[in-house]
């Protein structure tokens, strides 16, 4: 199981913060931003190999599902 912030998520604040920049914004005055998204992501067949057995509402609630 994997819960990580979402990859794509941080790209495009990478494109908000240069476009604030070209506008004229100084670099420090750029405020500190942390994650906002999430995805859990369980891989079955590593959980399969040393038997784990993952309930049915947890694989519903993942945003991906490695068989």
């Amino acid at each position: 199981m994997s819960y990580r912030p979402n990859l794509g998520d941080p790209w495009w604040r990478v494109v908000t913060c240069a476009d604030k920049i070209f506008k004229g914004m100084k670099p420090a005055d750029r405020p500190l931003e942390q994650p906002t998204k999430f995805e859990l992501i369980i891989n079955l067949k590593a959980a399969k190999q040393i038997r784990l057995t993952i309930p049915p509402n947890v694989l519903v609630r993942a945003d991906r599902v490695i068989k």
